[in-house]
């Protein structure tokens, strides 16, 4: 008959298999949002809005928990830009934004559709994709930027994407 350390060393093995995988799955759907005009605007058409609130913030600098031109977050320009541009709500963190609307493939992607990525074991980063691979974000780096996802850093930290209209 097995011991108790056998018993003791399947329950830590279950355990770190149910720990692991919970922290690489994507979150589900459970945070509802005004998506504004957002739902009804041609993809064309929200291009141009993400343009010309690239051009409106370009260059902020990043500054966690920002919310205005002095200094942004990542989250706060999502929340800001979706807010300005399209009339859109969404909660004002990554950690709540990434429960809003669906899971899409990358494959999928349209404009105005929310990109995350896993920059650190906790931390995460969002941007709104624009079109052609591109994104806009505020990098923590470089401040307000539009960057492709087909660069080495952001494609290697590249989690998951959602539509939220």
């Amino acid at each position: 008959m097995p011991d108790a350390q056998y018993f003791m060393r399947i329950l830590a093995t279950l355990l770190l298999a149910i720990t692991l995988t919970a922290c690489s799955s994507i979150p589900s759907n459970t945070i509802s949002i005004h998506s504004g005009n957002l739902s009804s605007a041609e993809e064309s058409t929200i291009t141009q809005h993400l343009y010309r609130q690239y051009q409106d913030w370009r260059g902020t600098p990043y500054a966690y928990g920002g919310m205005s031109k002095r200094g942004v977050d990542c989250s706060g320009f999502v929340y800001l830009t979706l807010r300005d541009q399209f009339g859109a709500y969404l909660p004002r963190t990554t950690e709540k934004q990434v429960q809003t609307g669906y899971h899409i493939d990358e494959d999928e992607l349209a404009a105005g559709d929310l990109v995350f990525f896993k920059t650190g074991s906790k931390v995460r980063h969002v941007g709104i994709y624009m079109e052609d691979g591109k994104f806009l974000h505020a990098s923590t780096s470089r401040g307000v930027i539009i960057s492709s996802l087909d660069n080495v850093y952001w494609k290697e930290h590249y989690w998951h994407a959602r539509r939220i209209r």
